[in-house]
């Protein structure tokens, strides 16, 4: 396939007035079911669930849900839990914190010395560490109900278990060749280090594409299965492939792109790419033929769909979902972090891009 800017329309999103700031940081979306679109942001702990208005022709009626009112956060909600990613399989909704640390950047209002020193200084958040999975019955978010279609079975609300300084998926990937180094090391996610911008689920599969590191231009995706651990009511990592590990790795080529969203497209993955270091572009979609059946600790090389217009300090690409059911042809919705100023409507609205291929 050819790939290029394609046809673009646009839809508008409506936030509530207690939103506005964090309209601009917006990172994760999904749409389901069709009248749903719920969207994450990178600066709350929170997820926003919007409603399509017909005949206004766009999401509003916002409201917002607390994760902490389903699941057990280490830290306060007003430490971020920099969700990077939505979605859904089996009435769960899933979501993931990044995984990163993050590096103090120079303001103009502190001299020279003050921001070299502020360069010097990394931390991250315990509530970044979250893998977590969230009963998602008729357009609503509980703790636990049973399940619509097995009476018998409970829906609950979990998350992966939680370790001090990260969880025990970074305690499995502390001697790992590859990402050993950089999870140990602390490395900032905009320095290449490890973070995590993506999940994708396919049957009992889960997949997190990572924005870093890219490795001498080759992203990568982990694939796990989880599991409830009955001891604790936490979700704990799975032995699966040939050699049991706990997680496999797959490689693909994006020419130097790391990863900034992942989603399952009947049995092929679509790529949101951009920069893992502090860049505005490139930014491309790819399409990966049969990536949910690829056998691991192999290099794959994803076919390039579109390339994502994006502004020079703004309109940076970070989330995406087919768009199909509303366009009747194939499309993807696309939201931005750090938007541009004409995307911005007053009262909270921001304009999403709507992208034919």
């Amino acid at each position: 396939m050819n790939h290029s800017t394609s046809k673009r329309d646009r839809i508008l999103l409506k936030f509530n007035d207690s939103f506005k700031k964090s309209r601009t940081d917006l990172s994760a979306v999904l749409l389901f079911p069709k009248q749903h679109l719920w969207v994450g942001s990178d600066e709350t702990s929170t997820i926003e669930r919007l409603t399509f208005v017909e005949q206004q022709n766009c999401f509003a009626e916002h409201h917002t849900f607390h994760v902490q009112d389903f699941i057990e956060l280490p830290k306060p909600e007003d430490e971020e839990i920099d969700i990077e990613g939505f979605a859904y399989h089996d009435y769960y909704l899933w979501f993931i914190g990044s995984h990163s640390w993050k590096r103090k950047k120079p303001k103009p209002e502190h001299t020279d010395v003050e921001n070299i020193e502020r360069l010097a200084k990394i931390k991250t958040e315990e509530n970044r560490y979250m893998i977590g999975r969230i009963p998602l019955v008729d357009g609503n978010l509980r703790q636990s109900c049973p399940h619509p279609e097995a009476p018998d079975v409970t829906l609950s609300a979990a998350k992966v278990k939680l370790t001090e300084g990260g969880n025990m998926l970074t305690e499995a990937l502390a001697t790992d060749p590859h990402f050993g180094d950089f999870v140990k090391t602390n490395i900032p996610g905009k320095d290449n280090g490890f973070d995590i911008e993506g999940i994708a689920i396919y049957q009992q599969k889960v997949f997190l594409g990572l924005r870093g590191p890219v490795l001498r231009g080759w992203a990568a995706i982990l694939e796990l299965e989880l599991e409830i651990d009955d001891k604790e009511d936490t979700l704990k990592l799975k032995p699966i492939g040939a050699e049991q590990n706990l997680y496999k790795k797959h490689f693909v080529y994006l020419n130097g792109l790391g990863i900034r969203d992942l989603h399952v497209d009947e049995k092929d993955f679509l790529i949101l790419a951009g920069p893992t270091m502090d860049l505005d572009g490139p930014v491309r979609v790819y399409r990966w033929h049969n990536g949910v059946n690829i056998a691991e600790n192999t290099l794959s090389y994803p076919e390039v769909m579109l390339e994502i217009p994006f502004g020079i300090g703004d309109d940076h690409a970070e989330g995406m979902i087919t768009f199909n059911e509303y366009t009747q042809t194939p499309s993807l919705l696309v939201i931005y972090d750090a938007p541009a100023a004409a995307r911005l409507e007053s009262e909270g609205g921001v304009w999403a891009d709507i992208f034919s291929y």
